[in-house]
């Protein structure tokens, strides 16, 4: 009886912690509930997790949800994808690529991968390829290669490191997006192109390559270890 308190009043003091002023006092308590897991737990990590400002502690929060059990974790994240606050979808899409647990699939919508916000959009896509089903994964990367273009020089990066995630099945959607008549669009497909076939390559120095094919007219790499002729 008295360990059952301890550990109940344990939990209670490491749950007031993560509302501290403190990000260091947040990452120990994060830390602490990590290490030793309590499904009582789960819902005021989500819940800190919508609203905590510091990225480190946030990582944290994650990591202490994976370690507790799928069955709990899972249903709670899925129910996050649906709030209003862009930092809650966004953090629940890290937390469900780092759990791993494809159930959770069916939850990356298409309005996730082409969530306004920029960060729940990049969240989205590094969670769908990670949790993709083999036989889903050409049309996953259709649905990216629609992104193609969009954003700035770190969106960008994001979609096409997650479009060489999907390895070959990204190749037929980038292959066909490297011929758009919109220049912005055929040069990210064509860097990304690249980035598969040569993974070291400099992905600014892909695009920048890949502006002067377009400028110059050409059709750019068709694939990984293929040249356009």
């Amino acid at each position: 009886m008295a360990m059952a308190k301890q550990q109940v009043t344990e939990v209670t003091r490491a749950l007031g912690a993560l509302e501290d002023d403190s990000a260091s006092v947040r990452l120990r308590a994060a830390l602490a509930i990590g290490t030793t897991p309590d499904p009582r737990c789960v819902d005021k990590l989500v819940e800190r997790c919508a609203v905590e400002p510091a990225f480190l502690v946030r990582d944290m929060l994650t990591w202490a949800l994976t370690r507790h059990p799928v069955s709990v974790t899972v249903p709670r994240l899925l129910g996050e994808l649906r709030a209003e606050r862009a930092q809650a979808r966004s953090q629940a899409l890290h937390t469900l690529s780092k759990i791993g647990d494809r159930q959770a699939w069916p939850a990356i919508t298409p309005a996730l991968l082409s969530d306004a916000d920029e960060e729940v959009a990049r969240s989205a896509w590094r969670a769908a390829v990670v949790l993709v089903p083999e036989e889903e994964k050409d049309g996953l990367a259709a649905r990216l290669a629609t992104r193609l273009g969009r954003g700035g020089q770190q969106t960008q990066l994001s979609l096409s490191r997650a479009l060489v995630a999907l390895g070959e099945a990204g190749v037929p959607a980038l292959a066909s997006a490297a011929t758009d008549a919109e220049p912005r669009v055929g040069a990210h497909a064509m860097a990304t192109l690249r980035l598969l076939r040569d993974p070291d390559a400099g992905f600014e120095s892909a695009i920048e390559e890949a502006k002067r094919v377009v400028a110059l007219g050409g059709s750019g790499p068709q694939g990984p270890g293929r040249e356009g002729h």
